[in-house]
This record gives structure tokens, C-alpha cells and sequence, in this order.
């Protein structure tokens, strides 16, 4: 089994788009591909086939992944996940199910538990090639000793290694060679290749430092990427969370544990939507449309919203504007979540389970709140809470009042119908013409131009068959 794995100078430099287009190049030319991502910090999970046959959880990045390989999300494409909590906690997640807060065990002991899981799941895929992907930086001085998901893996795979810098923050020369002389001799070796990733402008204008980068690397340069502006693939770090402008103003809450933003990723790219993150109560405003996202670790992020003011500003915010809540921001709507007062918004009560609810959905819109009846919708769950309501968004699930309604379904806005339905009774709020198109790049579309860059810009000879 061969094995190409993407890292990078830092966190958010393009490890994950760069790894998807990976996989959808090599699977364009009929290979048998797999992605793989050993460690995952994230709050973006996704379902996946489990190694029982039900569901799991992944990293939402190796789903789309596993789209472009042409395969099922499966837990072994991520075998530990690890979900942030408040005040440096998590939640770890070992081939899709939890296992609690991280916790009991010592150091050592724990790693190892994990990288039996890691190396029996690597060792379970069924492919040609995999294209695996490393998390942050493989120079961080302080963790190349417990390192589980960087030059180990790729040591444990005898990977070619890609290093990925990003020119758009800056500091490119530095990054990538920096990250070059910190690793060890062994490890360095294993770097096959340099990318430049985000390269905005006239690439001539940079060609006269891609000889000295060489050179002074001791490693070719395998090419320059553009920024593609047009092409959106899932973010796995909330810190990429940027902002789009449009005449109809989304407000989103960005709070401390915001999970599975990829939510709002299609309502972004629609045609007169912008869509803003905001944590200041002043920055809030009087949007067209509030959402309160899903969240890790909802009664800490209520808390929160408290400590801030935040929760008033949602509550003179509901008798006038319309407001959405998406799994955890569903919860923090109700009545009650936990041993929590919730904003009380919804006539709700979400009881904590000890397992979690993980699998696809399907259903569709009953007619309450902004959404016409009747419209499909699928998607997905992934959630601790059990939450009845009497009066549901779609058949089966969510609750409404008013102006406010919540849903544990991810990936409601993914759907074209109701995303335009609910743009376009926010344009009529407004005194708009409705749109008559909502539509956004398909996924596969997305990752089949994400490939075309790297054929065009990128020399993967002796890298991808």
C-alpha cells in the first residue's frame, strides 16, 4: 500500500483542501485511494460507518475525503478524535465512539491505547494508495516526542511527504525552511516535495525565489497554488471562520466549542446572503436572520453567552427577527438543557444521554416557521441530548415558536429547496424579489476543481499514479 501524506508549516495553511484534492485526482485516475487522518482536533464531525456496522463519528474533513475517493466515510479513516471543551478539556473520540473526557489515564499509557487503535485502523484499509494528512506543524519542538499523527504516522506508513506553506499569511521562505531544519535528519528525508499554497497575483513575480527555496531546502519545489477564491471545501478549524457579504445579513454566534459550522458553508455562497460570525453583544445588531450554531459543550457556552449579555440580546431579539437554532444552539433555545435554565425561547427539555445519536436523516419540512410544508431534507445527527417538542420544524424533529425554531438536523441548508425557501422569505421581509436560483457548487464539483488546480499547478510525477 503506498502512501503520500500532506503537512504543513502550521495550522490552516491547506493540509485538508490540499489532501481532498489528493484523493479525488488519484481516484479521477482510477486508483484505489483512501484518505487517512491518524489524530483530528476538531469540533466538525460527520457520520461514518462504524466497525460494527452502525454509526460513528469522524472528522468532517476525512468525509469529504472519503467523497472524493468515491468511498463511505468510514471510522478508521479517523481514528481518534478529540473535541474540544471548555477550559482546555475534551471529549476523545476512538474509531467513531466516545470515550469520555480526556481524562484517567496517565500520558503515556493513554498514547499508547490510541496509536494501537491508529495503527490497527491504517491497517485495515482496503486501498492502493493513501493520502494521509498531518494536523498543525510536524516542528513543534514541544509534542515531536508524543507525536502520534505527523512524522510518525509517516515514519509507521513510510510515507513521501508533502510540506504545505501558506504564502497569503506571510513568511513563506521562513515557514517552510524553518519547519525543514527542525525536523530530525530522518524525518527530513521524508519530505519528497514544497508546495506554495494561496498564492494570490501574477505567479512570475514569485518565480525568482522558487530556486533559492530549493536550494537552500535541499528538496524540490513541486509548485505554486492559486488562491481559489471560488472553490469552498469544508474547514475543519474554527479559526478559518471568515465572513461573506450580501443584502441579507446572517448573524451567526460564534461561541467558545462552535461545532459543525460547515452548516452555514452553502447559505454563505448563496447569491445575496452574507453570513458573519460575531461574540460581542454590540456586534450583534438586527440581522435578518440569527443562528445560534451547534456546540460542544452547550451549558458552557450558555454560561457564557450570560457572562457577555449575550442572552438578552437573543431574547429582544426573538418577537422581531427570525432565529435559528442548529443542534447544541437547539438545546440552548428550550426551556431546560441539563441541570441549565436555557433561554426559553422554545417550549423544549433536552435530557443528557450517556450515548450519543449518530446517523444519517432524512425527512421533511412541515410547514411551521419560515419553510413552506413539504419540502425534502436530508442530512445528518450527531448529539447526546434526547429533546420532544409538539410543535417540530420537520416531521420528526425540531421545535418552533414564533419567529424561533431549532432542529438537531445538520446539514438543513445543504438542501437547495428549503435554503432558497428560507432566503427568499427573508427577502420578502425585506420588500425583495425572490430569487428564483439558490443553488450552490455541488461537493464533487468543488473537489474536481480543487484537483484540476493541483494537476495544473502542481509536478506530482512519481507521486500519484
Amino acid at each position: 500500500m503506498r502512501a503520500v501524506m500532506v503537512q504543513g508549516t502550521a495550522s490552516g495553511v491547506g493540509k485538508s483542501w490540499v489532501a481532498a484534492a489528493l484523493c479525488r485526482l488519484a481516484a479521477r485516475r482510477g486508483v484505489k485511494v483512501a484518505p487517512f487522518k491518524a489524530q483530528n482536533l476538531s469540533n466538525n464531525a460527520a457520520p461514518a460507518r462504524a466497525l460494527d456496522g452502525g454509526w460513528g463519528e469522524i472528522g468532517r474533513a476525512q468525509a469529504l475525503q472519503a467523497l472524493a475517493c468515491g468511498l463511505e466515510p468510514h471510522v478508521d479513516m479517523n481514528p481518534l478524535l478529540i473535541k474540544p471543551l471548555h477550559q482546555g478539556g475534551a471529549e476523545v473520540i476512538v474509531q467513531g465512539r466516545s470515550t469520555g473526557p480526556l481524562s484517567g489515564l496517565g500520558g503515556d499509557a493513554r498514547r499508547a491505547l490510541w496509536w494501537r487503535a491508529i495503527t490497527e485502523s491504517y491497517a485495515r484499509l482496503d486501498a492502493e494508495l493513501v493520502i494521509l494528512e498531518g494536523a498543525g506543524s510536524p516542528a513543534e519542538m514541544n509534542l515531536q516526542a508524543t507525536d502520534l499523527v505527523n512524522m510518525r504516522m509517516a515514519r509507521h506508513a513510510d510515507a513521501k511527504v508533502l510540506l504545505i506553506g501558506d504564502i497569503d499569511r506571510g513568511g513563506v521562505f521562513a515557514a517552510l525552511l524553518g519547519t525543514l531544519d527542525l525536523l530530525a535528519p530522518e524525518d527530513r528525508a521524508r519530505v519528497a516535495g514544497l508546495v506554495v499554497n494561496r498564492f494570490r497575483g501574477d505567479p512570475a513575480l514569485f518565480a525568482p525565489g522558487l530556486g533559492p527555496l530549493a536550494a537552500r531546502a535541499g528538496t524540490p519545489v513541486l509548485g505554486v497554488l492559486p488562491f481559489r477564491h471560488d472553490v469552498h471545501l469544508d474547514e475543519e478549524d474554527a479559526a478559518q471562520l471568515g465572513g461573506s457579504a450580501g443584502l441579507i445579513d446572517v448573524c451567526v454566534l460564534r461561541l467558545p466549542t462552535v461545532a459543525n459550522f460547515t452548516d452555514l458553508n452553502a447559505l454563505s455562497q448563496t447569491p445575496g446572503v452574507g453570513v458573519r460570525y460575531e461574540a460581542a453583544p454590540e456586534r450583534v445588531g438586527r440581522p435578518d436572520l440569527l443562528v445560534i450554531p451547534g456546540s460542544r459543550d452547550t451549558e458552557a457556552d450558555l454560561a457564557w453567552m450570560r457572562r457577555l449579555g449575550l442572552d438578552r440580546v437573543v431574547i429582544a431579539l426573538a418577537p422581531h427577527t427570525p432565529i435559528l437554532g442548529l443542534c447544541g444552539g437547539y438545546q440552548l433555545l428550550g426551556e431546560r438543557l441539563g441541570d441549565s435554565a436555557g433561554l426559553g425561547l422554545l417550549p423544549v427539555t433536552t435530557h443528557y444521554a450517556e450515548a450519543k445519536h449518530i446517523n444519517p436523516v432524512a425527512s421533511v419540512t412541515t410547514g411551521r416557521w419560515l419553510l413552506p410544508p413539504g419540502l425534502q431534507v436530508a442530512g445528518y445527527e450527531i448529539h447526546l441530548g434526547r429533546t420532544e417538542a409538539a410543535a417540530p420544524l420537520v416531521e420528526g424533529d425540531g421545535a418552533v415558536m414564533g419567529l424561533v425554531a431549532g432542529t438537531y438536523f445538520h446539514g438543513l441548508l445543504d438542501n437547495e429547496a428549503p435554503r432558497r425557501a428560507l432566503v427568499n422569505a427573508l427577502r420578502a421581509r425585506r420588500g425583495l424579489d425572490p430569487l428564483a436560483n439558490a443553488a450552490v457548487p455541488d461537493p464533487l464539483a468543488q473537489l474536481d476543481a480543487a484537483a484540476d488546480t493541483l494537476e495544473r499547478h502542481l509536478n506530482l510525477d512519481g507521486l500519484l499514479p
